[in-house]
């Protein structure tokens, strides 16, 4: 992030996540609140799509919101009554659940943080009681501090949703995070992106090599990719005793309705519990 600035990649997906609902009818994750809070014109972004070179990408997006977001309910339903959004950016979650008796922790860093709560008022969405705010810099602020002082009870299960946030993040800081989490009775649901496969398709690559030239281009690089077996140790190290990885295949055929395809590598997304 560029100092004093909102996250741009935040944004990035925030928008995928209300292009979506339109162009694919919210078919994988459905959110009533995407477009308001991201306060532009629907009519004018709609119309700029054109061929539309990101779908995969979109698709991506809603895939892991709605992997995590069933992960966060089916817990509420068994009497979670903490959830967190680590790294929240325009994340809607929080102000989807009012009422459900679980009280919602919006993780971020500073920055993306007030942006936001300009972004609600501007959107008239009204904050319930249930939602806190807590500000972190992943890099360099201790996580277990900063939730303690934000209101989490650690003696308590809670769920984290940590989402679109890995892949930026140097593998200490990985380890860091995972290892507070993994003091916790928790379940983490994150992303992160793996080393492509000899035998990935041009097509993969290419995404992949573009995805790397926007992030690095609004001053938020991506990380060096994780492999599967490195993110098991990581989670192992850290306390995570049950493990659910699902790779580019497992994303397509569980959460798309779409057939596996070949070549490892790229998007996995996964969830882990102490």
């Amino acid at each position: 992030m560029r100092e004093g600035q909102p996250s741009a990649t935040a944004l990035g997906a925030a928008r995928h996540r209300a292009l979506h609902q339109d162009l694919e009818g919210g078919a994988v994750f459905r959110d009533p609140l995407a477009w308001a809070i991201l306060g532009i014109d629907r009519a004018a972004v709609l119309a700029s799509v054109g061929d539309d070179p990101n779908r995969a990408l979109r698709l991506f997006i809603a895939a892991r919101h709605r992997f995590a977001e069933d992960r966060a309910r089916a817990a509420i339903a068994d009497g979670c009554s903490q959830v967190i959004v680590l790294g929240a950016g325009l994340d809607t979650f929080a102000h989807r659940v009012s009422g459900t008796g679980v009280t919602a922790f919006e993780v971020d860093h500073p920055a993306t943080a007030a942006w936001k709560r300009d972004r609600l008022h501007d959107a008239g969405i009204v904050e319930g009681p249930h939602v806190r705010h807590v500000t972190v810099d992943f890099e360099r602020d201790d996580l277990l501090d900063a939730l303690h002082a934000g209101g989490v009870d650690a003696t308590e299960r809670v769920v984290v949703m940590w989402l679109g946030v890995v892949p930026y993040l140097s593998r200490d800081a990985v380890a860091a995070t995972l290892n507070a989490l993994g003091t916790m009775h928790c379940e983490v649901v994150a992303d992160y992106r793996a080393p492509l496969s000899a035998d990935a398709d041009d097509t993969a690559r290419q995404r992949a090599s573009l995805l790397e030239e926007r992030t690095a281009s609004v001053g938020e690089p991506l990380s060096e990719p994780l492999d599967p077996l490195q993110m098991r140790e990581l989670l192992d190290a850290a306390g995570f005793v049950t493990v659910d990885d699902l790779d580019r295949s497992a994303i397509r055929s569980r959460l798309l309705g779409l057939p596996p395809v070949g070549g490892a590598g790229g998007a996995h997304i996964v969830a882990a519990s102490t």
